[in-house]
């Protein structure tokens, strides 16, 4: 045999694009643990110096595989709360694409309520979803076909003293059986090498098997982008759309419920909006008040129903404001007192902003090609006061309409 080919070869996990190797079973020994403690924090200008130390009683690789999980952690921090992400793994992948810990535990809640004890989690990714459902009490079964992130699920598991409800397997989901478990959850992959796949068949798997395989469960989640066209939403699916501190974080495809309908769900909270199938609301000249509805009343078409509930209409057929004569206090929308609407006129804008002395401007934008910085360099606002510009359409014709957030009469 030549002398290249001689003896085992290593298995190399790495973690980190564009990193230099990085192996997860080292960092899993006491020396890599002990590293991952000690850089944990460190801040991008110091990596260089840390780095530089360690190296003197430390692999070389092994210390930039600590320097690049803490890293991970840190960004990781946002998503999964600084107690978790500190004693976690994570690949760059992992942390962009795994949901909010808050949204995975509100999904694992209602499948709790549901009556799910067992699940199977397909395509588990880095294990964020399986976490939240072990918590709330659910064996998971957790499947993922690439090897290191499965690695990663497992470790994430264990860390966070969860290996016992948790089995991690490595293997194609598309092969795996769910027969015996109460409830799949579903969680194609929707980026590829080109960055988001927009189009519900492209995702990994395509949305017309993770359909099926949830079909074939008492009761099932799939997950799928906010932006779904409500014409893919099968119709024997529940249609949930959900957003977490006013951002919009996923839509949820729902199995084993009501056959058809649509709900926004506001976290904290929860706080859930039901569809009634209402009619588009009636447009009526801008009111002293306007609401802007929460994004995931707008992407589950419920805007109809915020209406309602506000006694409002539209300020024009084809733009998700509100608007009313009254304040009514909601949480799916926010409210701001409108004291002037003005044709688009930046001159007439940047005049009025100077005279009421408005040095804090905030630009929104719904139906304007107008970016908010490029209005915001133009009227170049100046003074103490502070004021929220909307550039829109009402009744079709391009507007400025100006205020500020609506406080509630004190009493």
């Amino acid at each position: 045999m030549p002398a290249r080919h001689r003896g085992r070869r290593r298995t190399v996990h790495r973690l980190a694009h564009n990193e230099p190797v990085n192996d997860l079973a080292d960092l899993l020994t006491p020396e890599g643990r002990a590293l991952l403690d000690e850089v944990r924090g460190t801040a991008p200008a110091d990596e260089l110096a840390v780095a530089t130390r360690l190296r003197r009683e430390h692999p070389a690789e092994l210390v930039s595989a600590a320097l690049g999980q803490a890293r991970l952690r840190q960004r990781a921090a946002a998503k999964f709360g600084a107690g978790d992400a500190e004693r976690m793994f994570f690949t760059p992948n992992g942390v962009e694409q795994s949901t909010r810990s808050s949204v995975a535990a509100y999904r694992a809640e209602r499948l709790k309520a549901l009556g799910a004890t067992s699940l199977a989690d397909l395509c588990c990714g880095i294990g964020g979803d399986a976490i939240a459902l072990a918590r709330a009490g659910i064996r998971v079964l957790a499947v993922d076909r690439d090897p290191v992130t499965a690695a990663v699920a497992r470790a994430n598991a264990e860390a966070l003293g969860l290996g016992e409800l948790i089995e991690v397997r490595e293997a194609d989901v598309m092969e795996v059986s769910t027969d015996g478990y109460d409830a799949v959850f579903v969680d194609p992959a929707r980026r590829g090498g080109r960055g988001r796949i927009f189009d519900p068949e492209a995702y990994s798997p395509p949305l017309s098997w993770a359909v099926e395989a949830a079909r074939k469960a008492p009761h099932a989640a799939l997950k799928v982008a906010p932006g779904i066209p409500h014409e893919a939403v099968p119709g024997d699916a529940e249609a949930e759309w959900i957003s977490d501190g006013g951002d919009v974080k996923e839509a949820v495809l729902w199995f084993g419920v009501e056959p058809g309908a649509v709900r926004a769900t506001l976290l904290p909270g929860p706080r859930t909006l039901l569809g009634k199938g209402l009619p588009d609301p009636q447009v009526r000249p801008v009111g002293r008040y306007l609401y802007e509805p929460d994004g995931a009343a707008i992407r589950a078409h419920l805007v109809a129903e915020v209406a309602e509930e506000l006694d409002g209409g539209l300020i024009d057929p084809t733009i998700a404001y509100v608007t009313a004569d009254e304040l009514r206090p909601t949480p799916y929308a926010s409210s701001y007192e409108i004291t002037d609407q003005l044709p688009f006129n930046v001159k007439k804008l940047k005049a009025l902003l100077r005279e009421r002395e408005v040095g804090i401007l905030t630009v929104k934008k719904r139906g304007s090609a107008v970016e908010p910085e490029e209005l915001r360099k133009k009227v170049k606002p100046q003074g103490p006061g502070s004021a929220t510009v909307f550039l829109t359409r009402v009744a079709g014709a391009p507007t400025m309409l100006v205020g500020a957030p609506a406080r509630p009469a004190s009493g």
